[in-house]
């Protein structure tokens, strides 16, 4: 039985009757011209709505101070709230339309609750990512992993959208919906693996501040060696000092090791560890004349002054036979070169003194002794550290033979050759009686 209400359909039923026409059918025509004209009308409201909307958005964006509206604009979120109008226009006419029709009723409210549901998603979605832009532009959130966040945040939004919209097509109630789901849930488990150790991972990672956005890594596993671009659910991003990017599975930050130099970048310096090997046949003691060409090195004349005064003094106590230098206390030229190096870097105007600095030696190896030089560049870029360490190893390597010193170094073809050539000419330049002598 077919209702009579003073509405759109009702006329144009009675005008289809009036020409002749069936009632079922008249009423069946009038239903599919309303719903054309319910199309044009929502066309041209939706065209309106989205202009009107957009233009009062970004009118709107341009008086304020903060930048959360721009990003709002820039995420579609004035698009999507455009289309609530229409959309109430269509949940306030579709009864009407359909009336008689409860069957293409049942399916057209499906279809529209459907639509409800996406489109509260999109613009939950568009205020999701609007925030995760706007807190990447604030200090205190630039290194922390926004990303991982709200891409979970995302995650369980269309899982939510998901089960509402089966919830709509089956006819079954959420609740009924969610208990079978448990059944299925190690399926689910399985499927959703990464994404669950990745959650997990990010949450660790920031909550244990492992590794932050703008920190310097070093992933040999994965040939990762540069600055952290991007945390998000699944992945870590790396820029290598090439230019080139490494992507490290999020979960394998907290499963395997990694280095990361946030440390070194937040100390007052940088670390320079680097050793000279010098030839232990050049190291010897050293003797009056040395002494005074030593003093006339402005940096360690007064340690030397100072040494020798001690290690004289000490020697008189216990008459020591000073005919051989073996004997009793003496300074060596590794000792005196070890003190010039301790009082150059502590002189030195860009090594930092609030942190270590230390010449030892090493266990002695085949290449020579290791005089290793430890401490800490007040400078921590690359480029500008380089500049430095190579600065201070320049004038080392050039004051070591003032010590009477050598460095190691392993011979070259040439310096083999040069070396044969001379026991040649050795040879050549013997004279009889000197070749029966030897």
């Amino acid at each position: 039985m077919l209702e009579e209400n003073d509405n759109v359909v009702t006329h144009l039923t009675d005008y289809f009757v009036q020409t002749g026409l069936n009632a079922e059918v008249a009423h069946f025509l009038s239903m599919a011209g309303s719903i054309i004209l319910l199309l044009l009308l929502l066309i041209l409201i939706h065209y309106v709505s989205k202009r009107i909307v957009i233009k009062a958005f970004v009118a709107f964006t341009n008086k304020t101070k903060t930048t959360f509206d721009d990003f709002l604009v820039k995420s579609n979120f004035p698009r999507w709230v455009s289309q609530i109008l229409p959309l109430l226009i269509v949940i306030a006419t579709v009864p009407v339309i359909f009336s008689g029709f409860e069957r293409f009723l049942a399916i057209f409210n499906t279809l529209v609750n459907i639509y409800v549901i996406i489109l509260s998603v999109l613009i939950i979605r568009s205020i999701l990512r609007t925030s995760k832009n706007y807190l990447k532009t604030r200090e205190e959130f630039m290194d922390k992993p926004i990303e991982s966040y709200i891409q979970v945040m995302m995650i369980f939004l269309w899982a939510i959208g998901f089960i509402f919209i089966f919830s709509e097509i089956s006819g079954r109630s959420v609740l009924n919906f969610l208990i079978s789901l448990g059944a299925a849930s190690a399926i689910i488990l399985l499927i959703f693996k990464d994404t669950i150790l990745g959650f997990v991972a990010s949450i660790q990672v920031s909550v244990n501040d492992i590794v932050r956005i703008g920190d310097w890594i070093t992933f040999s596993k994965y040939g990762a060696d540069g600055f952290v671009t991007e945390i998000n659910l699944a992945t870590v991003r790396v820029q290598n000092w090439d230019k080139t990017f490494t992507t490290i599975p999020t979960y394998n930050l907290i499963a395997d090791s990694f280095q990361n130099w946030r440390g070194m970048q937040e100390s007052p310096g940088r670390r320079i560890k680097r050793s000279l090997y010098i030839k232990q046949n050049s190291i010897r003691f050293i003797t009056s004349e040395d002494i005074q060409k030593f003093e006339k090195f402005h940096m360690i004349a007064p340690y030397i002054k100072e040494r020798q005064k001690e290690i004289e003094e000490f020697n008189s106590k216990h008459s020591f036979d000073r005919s051989s230098i073996i004997n009793g206390r003496n300074q060596t030229n590794l000792g005196v070169f070890r003190k010039y190096v301790d009082t150059y870097l502590r002189t030195h105007p860009n090594v930092s003194k609030e942190l270590t600095i230390m010449v030892r030696h090493l266990a002695p190896t085949t290449q020579g002794i290791p005089l290793e030089i430890y401490c800490f560049s007040s400078e921590k870029a690359w480029e500008v550290y380089e500049q430095i360490t190579a600065d201070i190893f320049d004038h080392l390597i050039a004051a070591i033979p003032y010590f009477d010193l050598q460095l190691f170094e392993s011979p070259s073809g040439d310096d083999i050759i040069k070396s044969v050539k001379e026991m040649n000419s050795n040879r050549v330049a013997l004279t009889p009686e000197t070749k029966k002598e030897a």
